[in-house]
């Protein structure tokens, strides 16, 4: 299936999230099992697009990438969304052994890490495009903002990705943190536990890759903090 992006965006650009998904579902999720899927990494916010996404296609596959050094509080919200809400998780995991690899690779101490790349490339990214293969759907649902980091800020709502052969749709790409806040607190829904403790942006365990934030207007400071690195990878096409 090919689109005219240009035109798909500018028609999607003034959208309502929700619309963008209804969009997505029609254009894609209707036309096979995994038409449509979406990924979460149940973080801070992430309840949000779940919510929206289900009330728009209840059973749609919610793909999440274990690397073996999720948070347990990260683990435990996972299990009860699931159980609260009914939903349709999808659960791949990192072939590696936790502490093997860490051994293997000379990280001897598990609460820190000395090659951030290395650890997101065997653990978050394999396990992603391994999903992505084997899922091979037409288009994935992403919960990106542009006012997160700069990769982001240049994202459109309906992309190519030749990396997962899928179109990668971004509904609340335009929103705001103000935003994604209202929505959640209209419609009751849950922060990841350690949100009030600081973490506004949760990937991994170890301190170098997740922290509380010290600058409440950088809201993915806490993220591999004081380096030079902005994403994990499974958002980058290379």
């Amino acid at each position: 299936m090919q689109l005219n992006l240009e035109q798909v965006n500018a028609d999607l650009a003034a959208k309502h999230p929700r619309d963008i998904i209804q969009w997505a579902d029609q254009t894609f999720g209707r036309q096979s099992p995994n038409g449509l899927i979406m990924t979460s990494s149940f973080g801070a916010e992430s309840m949000c697009l779940i919510h929206l996404a289900t009330q728009v296609k209840p059973d749609i596959k919610i793909v999440v990438v274990n690397t073996g050094y999720l948070f347990q509080e990260t683990l435990d919200f996972m299990t009860q969304m699931r159980r609260d809400y009914k939903l349709n998780l999808v659960e791949y995991k990192t072939k590696n052994d936790p502490i093997t690899w860490l051994t293997i690779n000379g990280e001897d101490d598990p609460t820190v890490r000395k090659n951030v790349d290395a650890c997101c490339a065997a653990n978050k990214n394999e396990v992603f495009d391994r999903a992505m293969r084997e899922l091979a759907p037409l288009a994935w649902l992403r919960g990106v903002r542009a006012d997160q980091s700069s990769t982001r800020a240049t994202m459109q709502h309906v992309q190519w990705s030749k990396r997962n052969n899928c179109y990668a749709v971004s509904p609340i790409l335009k929103w705001s943190r103000r935003d994604i806040y209202t929505y959640m607190q209209e419609n009751k829904l849950p922060f990841h536990p350690l949100w009030e403790k600081g973490y506004t942006s949760i990937g991994c365990s170890p301190a170098t890759c997740t922290a509380p934030i010290v600058d409440p207007n950088d809201p993915r400071g806490g993220r591999w903090a004081g380096m030079n690195k902005k994403e994990c990878g499974i958002h980058l096409e290379n």
